[in-house]
């Protein structure tokens, strides 16, 4: 099973999240990050495998992976 999205896909997601989009994190997959479910970010861009990279509040700038992690719009 390909995990990666579709170009549309890509192009989807860029569109709802664009850059300065402030999100809230849900889950991330990542035992080693320090991020929390409830911490909050801004968009700052989407790479073209749908990873999308936010400015945390925490000040880190970890990438939220397509099909693994998970954020919501504020």
């Amino acid at each position: 099973m390909n995990k990666f999205p579709t170009p549309e896909s890509v192009a989807q997601l860029r569109k709802e999240y664009p850059r300065g989009t402030r999100v809230e994190l849900l889950r991330m997959n990542d035992p080693y990050s320090k991020l929390m479910p409830g911490d909050k970010g801004t968009v700052d861009f989407i790479d073209d495998i749908g990873t999308l990279f936010c400015i945390w509040d925490s000040g880190s700038t970890l990438g939220v992976v397509y099909g693994e992690d998970a954020v919501k719009k504020l």
